[in-house]
């Protein structure tokens, strides 16, 4: 009876594909060889209490995992790979008001975020995408490249800034930890890449990404007007109540136009309010690969949530597992749970994959 060749391969969405491929033993000589690829789904999960601290005590029994309705039998460890993080820094007109701030963060990265084996790069967006520093673990190289960012234009790339750091993160070691941290608005002004486009591309890569917030009502009252367009009627042309005296100052005053141009604080508010029924690019991008939401103000806030999300990033599980139901092609939902009360269980939704014929 004679051994046949098999090889067993699959395409999987953000799950990365490992093979093993032993060299035979003395005994195994002259047989055909047996070759195997087993695919390892990894599931980064965050556990908290009531209050929000992160639980850290929980044993890998207490864990379990549902994959397209079926339990798994899983490997669970606490977060121990070595970090690849993108920081990807919105630098246009709109955020200079806050820019200061933001390139203060050197040594949170530095300490909190990266530990001794991880590894940075920082981009700045605004129209353009610049690499302001590939990946190193230097402290003086981040200060320095932070320095060098300055304000741009009115665009906002931010679908290519992601698409180009997960392009970067690709070619990172296969078993450290990929992250995205994104330090911008939450809406996208004039990328060339669609969201959908972004989000293929953070599955693909197995990157979990994190948004720190800038608060859009606040820049927009903070950051200098454009020179105003020229108004196109005159100001002996507009009706007023009668009696009042006919200047650009009363003018603007009765209609809340300045220059010809609506007031900003106007603008915003109408611009929350659509946003209401618009889903927010940032919670599509952090919900689908396990990653959360923050905001801030001041550098205090700044730095707090910072320190939080390396705190985070340190204190995951790192569930793993070789699915059971590979046979099922399409999308597979997963959902963790723990044998506890009281607490939250966050990870990723789930991931893509090809059927496996059996």
């Amino acid at each position: 009876m004679s051994l046949t060749r098999r090889t067993f391969s699959s395409l999987a969405l953000g799950v990365p594909l490992l093979g093993q491929d032993q060299p035979p033993t003395p005994e195994q000589e002259g047989l055909a060889t047996i070759r195997t690829f087993v695919r390892f789904v990894v599931a980064p999960t965050t556990v908290t209490d009531r209050d929000g601290n992160y639980v850290s005590d929980i044993q890998p029994h207490e864990f379990r995992l549902v994959d397209r309705g079926r339990e798994q039998k899983l490997r669970v460890d606490l977060a121990f790979q070595p970090l690849e993080i993108v920081v990807c820094i919105q630098a246009n007109n709109t955020v200079e008001p806050v820019l200061d701030k933001i390139k203060q963060i050197g040594p949170l990265l530095e300490n909190l975020v990266l530990g001794e084996k991880g590894q940075a790069a920082i981009i700045a967006f605004d129209h353009r995408i610049r690499t302001m520093q590939d990946f190193t673990n230097d402290g003086a190289l981040f200060k320095k490249a932070l320095a060098k960012i300055n304000a741009g234009s009115t665009t906002s790339a931010m679908n290519d800034a992601v698409v180009t750091a997960a392009r970067m993160l690709r070619n990172r070691p296969s078993d450290h930890r990929k992250v995205i941290l994104l330090i911008s608005e939450t809406r996208d002004k004039g990328s060339e890449a669609k969201t959908r486009q972004a989000l293929l591309d953070l599955q693909f890569g197995n990157i979990v990404l994190y948004s720190v917030n800038i608060n859009r009502l606040v820049t927009s009252l903070l950051t200098k007007a454009q020179p105003p367009r020229p108004d196109p009627l005159p100001a002996g042309a507009r009706h007023m109540p009668a009696g009042s005296l006919v200047t650009p100052e009363t003018i603007s005053q009765q209609t809340g136009i300045y220059n010809g141009n609506v007031v900003p604080l106007a603008v915003e508010i109408l611009r929350q309010a659509k946003s209401i029924f618009v889903d927010n690019q940032l919670e599509v991008f952090t919900k689908f690969t396990g990653g959360s939401e923050r905001s801030f103000l001041t550098y205090k806030d700044l730095e707090r949530v910072v320190a939080d999300i390396g705190q985070e990033l340190h204190s995951q599980y790192m569930i793993s597992y070789s699915p059971n139901n590979t046979e099922e092609g399409g999308f597979h939902p997963i959902t963790v749970d723990v044998a506890r009360t009281g607490l939250t269980v966050r990870t990723r939704p789930g991931y893509w994959m090809a059927a496996i014929p059996q």
